[in-house]
């Protein structure tokens, strides 16, 4: 069976990374070795490497592999870099293979961040706006990526961390679920 886990993986790579312009080589070679299926329940394995979200716990996510994959890129994470991976341990395994040294947070409350000046935060799942502890956890220089939705679509957004206090942008759209504990915020609708 790890055969076919293997030849997935490189499908993967192949077909929703890489075609989805995420050209990072580091990245791609640490994406091609993480076992995505030991991230979720043994009875969803066979969803490891398709393309959908895939639930790992009550209200708890893996992005698509597309998704995750462009958002470690626009996180630009190195060797060396002090990160956070907030309901998110597939990008967890993802940056340790890549020489990060990763704090997991996955419990009942993920807006209460421990320690901090992290260069990367990162987020699977999706929140309506990323918690300002998350933000204040950032190192100067220091990247969140987070995807925002407050509605059918959501926006993979990267929040920075300068001299001069937090800028943040949109990347790409994603339509993760909302992770468990953060409600949708009432918007008007016609």
């Amino acid at each position: 069976m790890s055969s076919d886990f293997a030849a997935a993986r490189l499908n993967m790579v192949e077909s929703q990374i890489r075609t989805a312009d995420v050209t990072d080589l580091p990245l791609q070679d640490a994406l091609r070795v993480v076992p995505r299926e030991a991230c979720v329940p043994a009875n969803k394995a066979y969803l490891a490497y398709a393309d959908v979200d895939i639930e790992y716990a009550p209200g708890r996510w893996l992005l698509r592999p597309r998704d995750v994959g462009k958002l470690l890129q626009n996180l630009r994470a190195k060797e060396g870099d002090k990160a956070l991976a907030i309901a998110a341990p597939y990008a967890a395994a993802v940056l340790e293979k890549m020489g990060v040294a990763v704090t997991r947070l996955d419990g009942d409350n993920l807006t209460s961040v421990p320690g901090g000046d992290y260069d990367v935060i990162i987020c699977e799942g999706s929140v309506p706006r990323a918690p300002e502890s998350w933000t204040k956890a950032l190192a100067v220089g220091g990247r969140l990526g987070v995807i925002e939705r407050n509605g059918p679509v959501g926006r993979a957004t990267i929040y920075v961390h300068a001299e001069d206090g937090v800028g943040r942008r949109a990347v790409f759209d994603a339509t993760p679920p909302l992770l468990a504990g953060f409600a949708s915020e009432p918007g008007f609708a016609f």
